[in-house]
């Protein structure tokens, strides 16, 4: 289908899969703001757009609805799976995907209706040091580090799972409140201490195997749910002693559970729905070709 785009959610956090060869427009960085808007447009997390891959089954790149490249997104993943099995391109079980944070093993879980209603994604390693998140700190490892915020002093844990992230626990009893979460968020993904920015969690733990975390996306503001800031939360949680393996991370949208093995090696499995599937209006696509490229 010309302009055509499959859109899905994990958890409450929703991507548009966008072929660019059924496409008669290029996604640049204003047509992706313009798309993902939610007034003016389809509305969205983020657009997924599939590839050729030399490496894996699939290649597949991520954009954020600020028009910015991401590296890897659990969600997004599990998304990109089921639209590959609803289009039938996938007749497996299992298969590989190329992203810009590593390649991954996704397994489909098949439900009595013949849908893709959940999957389990290989996220790859954690790792603690800076040279992967990227960061300024010349620091060995980021397992505790003070920050400043929004006028408050922190502590945060700095984690790569492919991309970057920032997670400050607070101890087992107390609760992180959504306009914390909208004061602190913007100031830590944009710190100066992250060149490059970086996505942010607060959480806490609820029990010795369950944390709950609010999610600040780069890029993309606040979410209901991610899978990649669920995998950075479980494994710096892990890490600090805070909890064992596996992780059940609840977040506003619902539940994940991530396994994290002890060379920090990540195992995500969570649900994943399908909303619609369309294709951009000619008059739409026009204003997109209008708007100045950037």
């Amino acid at each position: 289908m010309k302009n055509g785009f499959f859109k899905g959610h994990g958890l409450g956090n929703d991507y548009i899969v966008m072929d660019p060869k059924a496409l008669t427009f290029r996604l640049t960085p204003g047509n992706i703001r313009a798309i993902c808007d939610r007034n003016w447009g389809v509305g969205s997390d983020g657009i997924l757009a599939p590839e050729a891959s030399v490496v894996a089954d699939f290649g597949l790149r991520i954009y954020n609805p600020d028009g910015s490249e991401a590296e890897k997104s659990g969600n997004g993943l599990r998304i990109f799976a089921r639209y590959l099995h609803a289009t039938r391109q996938v007749r497996k079980g299992s298969f590989t995907v190329e992203t810009k944070g590593g390649l991954v093993k996704i397994a489909l879980h098949v439900d009595r209706h013949g849908d893709a209603s959940a999957a389990t994604v290989e996220m790859g390693q954690a790792t603690f040091a800076p040279k992967a998140l990227p960061c300024s700190l010349k620091v060995t490892e980021l397992i505790e580090q003070p920050i400043e915020a929004a006028g408050e002093k922190l502590v945060f844990t700095g984690v790569s799972v492919g991309n970057p992230h920032c997670v400050v626990f607070r101890p087992r009893g107390q609760v992180w409140t959504r306009e914390e979460l909208l004061r602190l968020g913007p100031a830590l993904e944009n710190h100066e201490i992250f060149p490059r920015r970086t996505n942010v969690q607060v959480a806490v733990p609820t029990g010795p195997k369950e944390i709950y975390i609010l999610i600040w996306e780069r890029g993309a503001g606040e979410t209901q749910a991610s899978g990649s800031s669920s995998c950075a939360a479980a494994s710096a949680a892990v890490r600090l002693g805070l909890v064992t393996s596996p992780v059940t991370v609840k977040a506003p949208g619902g539940t994940l559970r991530i396994d994290v093995d002890e060379g920090f090696e990540l195992t995500m499995k969570g649900p994943v729905a399908e909303v619609y599937r369309g294709a951009l209006s000619a008059a739409f696509v026009r204003g997109l070709r209008g708007k100045k490229r950037g």
